[in-house]
């Protein structure tokens, strides 16, 4: 009887970090503002300008109630 091997390949416990400037697959990147409450809620909403992104994010942080407002780049 012949045995048969069969070779695993282990994948990396660690992400490799995408770069989306490369990606001609898009024709805009997607900013994802993500506003964390006092109370433990989160609220996620999407845009595809960075400039309006960030600037929802800065007004959402001059509220008492918000704990933290992050941007960060999805697509």
């Amino acid at each position: 009887m012949a045995s048969v091997t069969k070779t695993v390949t282990k994948k990396s416990a660690k992400k490799e970090p995408t770069n989306f400037s490369r990606d001609k697959r898009r024709k805009h990147h997607h900013f994802l503002v993500t506003v964390y409450y006092a109370d433990g809620e989160k609220f996620g909403r999407v845009y595809t300008d960075k400039d309006k992104a960030d600037r929802f994010a800065d007004r959402q942080k001059r509220s008492p109630v918000v704990k933290s407002a992050r941007v960060t780049q999805v697509s």
